[in-house]
């Protein structure tokens, strides 16, 4: 698999030869829809929060006598049924909305997007983005250049999500000049993940010789621990003393 890799002119700069287990994924919508939703859950912050009758201030005192009245019996006037009551089976905001996903699946969910948005033409590679003064001019001029570029959005709406920059390491001034860009998002290319790979139409990956490092470093991570506890699970079985049965002691006749 091979891409083009641009300069910062919008001219072509040379090729690159894209790795097959990163950028040649089938489509897998199951898994993209499964570790997409729990990400989204997991990072839920509920605020809405209704009182029960026992949150509710007041209602210790019993309305009127047990028997005797003719009326129904209750106990308090914070009962759900009661006007000025608790809530029942209202919003928590102690409620736990997270989701357990595998290292394994995100990653595989990762890789099965971003092979998807390079089939589309949404990913396109830069040698380098240098706004060393850290100015929007700076990274203006240079999305402008790429905008001659087949494919490369146009970054004219200012609600609209257009971009992901991922850079391989953290770059302070490049990510400064594209903070007043609305469309843009600019981030190191370990933090990206699923989500923020859907939320965007396009990606931009800036140095991409190290950037594929650093992100085939997460399948090397998951699959060396994965190794790592296979073997120390063999080694401690090796290691633990086989214990004897004890004999049961001979009936007396």
């Amino acid at each position: 698999m091979e891409a083009t890799v641009y300069n910062q002119k919008g001219g072509v700069a040379k090729k690159l030869e894209l790795p097959a287990d990163m950028f040649g994924l089938p489509w897998n919508s199951d898994l993209v829809h499964q570790v997409a939703v729990s990400m989204a859950s997991s990072a839920r912050n509920p605020i809405a929060h209704a009182k029960t009758r026992g949150e509710v201030r007041g209602g210790g005192k019993k309305p009127w006598q047990q028997k005797g009245t003719g009326r129904a019996r209750h106990g308090s006037t914070r009962s759900p049924i009661w006007v000025g009551g608790g809530t029942t089976h209202g919003p928590r905001n102690d409620k736990n909305y997270d989701r357990k996903v595998n290292r394994k699946m995100k990653t595989k969910a990762l890789f099965t997007i971003l092979s998807r948005k390079f089939r589309d033409g949404e990913v396109f590679f830069i040698d380098s983005f240098d706004a060393t003064n850290g100015k929007t001019k700076e990274a203006s001029s240079i999305l402008l250049n790429l905008k001659k570029t087949k494919g490369f959005p146009l970054l004219e709406k200012k609600s609209s999500n257009d971009l992901y920059i991922a850079f391989a390491g953290r770059e302070v001034s490049a990510m400064k000049s594209l903070q007043n860009i609305g469309t843009v998002n600019a981030d190191e290319v370990r933090n990206l993940n699923p989500l923020s790979l859907l939320k965007y139409r396009a990606l931009l990956i800036v140095n991409p010789e190290e950037s594929i490092k650093v992100l085939q470093s997460k399948t090397k991570t998951v699959s060396e621990k994965a190794e790592g506890a296979v073997t120390e699970k063999k080694v401690r079985a090796k290691k633990a003393p086989v214990k004897a049965k004890a004999k049961k002691p001979a009936k007396a006749k």
